[in-house]
């Protein structure tokens, strides 16, 4: 019996696979979005006509994006992680508790993909611009 097969029939504990982690790439980023976007705004509507440097703008931006991709990061190297467990095998169309928990692993890290790309555009706006105006 090979170590595989030892695995699969351990029955992994299926309530034990954190189920919350698969959305909080999604999540990171809309509050990223959020952040970033009201910033600018409140930044812009109080300050716009003054001498106020838009730097600030951009530090606190890149403040909230170095925080949203390490957050991301971490989502996404535990789903990596748990996709890879045990072996390489990539379809998980078995009807196993190792194939459901690889699966979500690997939800877990095409949404985290897919979410640090989401945020570094959020925050290249802020590049671009120089003023409120």
């Amino acid at each position: 019996m090979n170590s595989t097969t030892e695995i699969e029939n351990q029955n992994l504990p299926e309530g034990e696979d954190p189920l919350w982690l698969i959305f909080m790439p999604p999540l990171t980023w809309a509050v990223h979005f959020m952040a970033c976007y009201l910033t600018a705004a409140i930044w812009c509507a109080k300050f716009s006509g003054t001498s106020a440097h838009f730097a600030t703008v951009r530090i606190a931006i890149a403040i909230y994006t170095a925080v949203a991709l390490a957050i991301i990061g971490g989502i996404g190297g535990y789903g990596f992680l748990q996709h890879r467990h045990i072996t390489g095998k990539t379809p998980h169309d078995d009807d196993t508790p190792l194939d459901r928990h690889r699966f979500l692993g690997f939800a877990t890290f095409l949404l985290a993909l897919l979410s640090a790309v989401a945020t570094i555009f959020v925050a290249v706006v802020a590049v671009f611009f120089g003023s409120c105006e």
